[in-house]
């Protein structure tokens, strides 16, 4: 007989995300997220590095067919072409880096191969990254507060796109649609998280030309190492309070930790948009 797999629904749900009924602490988010971070963190940043060498290596051999760094700097056209090239080599393995995030909002570890896990949907990742981005740009180019709304309301597309299969249209208007609620409230952690970035930078930017400038760059390491992934696992707790989270687990034993309250429907098979516990 089959092993009975039981589903279980953590956080919140698209219906009750359009009808903006959910809550945002801004507090409790940045606590949880910062407990995660403690207990782990090196996945993220191992990740998170693999996608920046990618992604240098990509800028260095894509700029020579440009005319080199010097020509794409100065050209705003060949500058945009590149970026674009970029985004596609990297984002297929950047969400990787934004699933672990999620994984972690409901108590399941990650690893560093979870990178690699969701190149199946790497176009359907890829085109999300490049219409948010186009649009998060064209928001800033208009005026500063539709460039701030659409990076805050943008924020959740890619999980959208892997965690509940959606197409990437339908994952920016639900996004939209739905953290336009609480907009302010995410603004806030955000913009604290903005904020711890550039208290990381000062201590290089006064010791860039000093004898003791290596300091600086050691502080800076070390703080990005812990900043980088309290990011992530925030955004991972933002997306489950807002829309929910299935998970697929075959013993009730063995479900995470921190789910309260869980509503749960059984089935024969894993499905398809669940994560396995």
């Amino acid at each position: 007989m089959p092993e009975k797999i039981t589903i279980v629904q953590v956080g919140g749900s698209i219906e009750s995300a359009l009808k903006g009924d959910y809550q945002i602490d801004v507090k409790m988010i940045l606590t949880e997220s910062w407990q995660q971070t403690l207990r782990s963190r090196l996945a993220i940043n191992l990740g998170l590095l693999f996608s920046l060498g990618l992604g240098m290596l990509v800028s260095l051999v894509a700029s020579t067919y440009l005319g080199g760094i010097d020509s794409v700097i100065v050209d705003p056209q060949a500058g945009m072409l590149l970026n674009i090239v970029v985004t596609v080599a990297i984002w297929p393995f950047m969400a990787g880096v934004e699933m672990m995030g999620v994984q972690h909002a409901v108590g399941m570890k990650s690893h560093v191969k979870m990178i690699f896990a969701f190149l199946n949907r790497a176009s359907w990742v890829v085109l999300t990254a490049l219409l948010t981005s186009v649009l998060i740009s064209i928001g800033f180019q208009l005026f500063l507060a539709p460039g701030i709304f659409l990076a805050v309301t943008l924020s959740t597309t890619v999980p959208l796109v892997i965690e509940k299969k959606m197409t990437p249209m339908k994952a920016i208007i639900l996004s939209v649609k739905a953290l336009r609620f609480k907009f302010f409230p995410l603004l806030a952690m955000y913009s604290l998280l903005l904020a711890s970035l550039a208290m990381l930078l000062l201590p290089f930017a006064f010791l860039f030309d000093s004898s003791i400038a290596p300091l600086g760059i050691v502080i800076f390491i070390i703080g990005i190492s812990f900043l980088a992934p309290l990011f992530y696992n925030a955004k991972g707790i933002v997306y489950r309070e807002v829309f929910g989270i299935s998970i697929a687990t075959s013993d009730a034993s063995n479900i995470p930790h921190n789910i309260s309250k869980p509503t749960s429907n059984e089935s024969n098979s894993n499905s398809d948009d669940t994560f396995s516990a």
